[in-house]
């Protein structure tokens, strides 16, 4: 299961689930822009966490590969 992936992940990198999903996000190309929704501060430093984690090509691989059918696709 996806989630799961993300949480083992996200576990061996010492981030939070959010932070990795938005930290792939933000690794997928230059030209995207990510607007991360944010209710409080203790979320803002959450997101801002996002932008320090590195992914390496094995690791985006491991979630692009274990993506849920439906949001894989040229689109995606």
């Amino acid at each position: 299961m996806f989630v799961e992936v993300l949480d083992r992940m996200a576990q061996r990198k010492g981030v939070s689930k959010a932070q990795l999903a938005l930290a792939w996000l933000l690794h997928q190309n230059d030209s995207l822009t990510a607007i991360p929704g944010t209710r409080n501060s203790a979320r803002l430093e959450e997101n801002w966490g996002a932008l320090q984690i590195e992914l390496n090509a094995t690791e985006l691989a491991e979630i692009r590969t274990n993506l849920p059918e439906n949001t894989r696709g040229a689109r995606y």
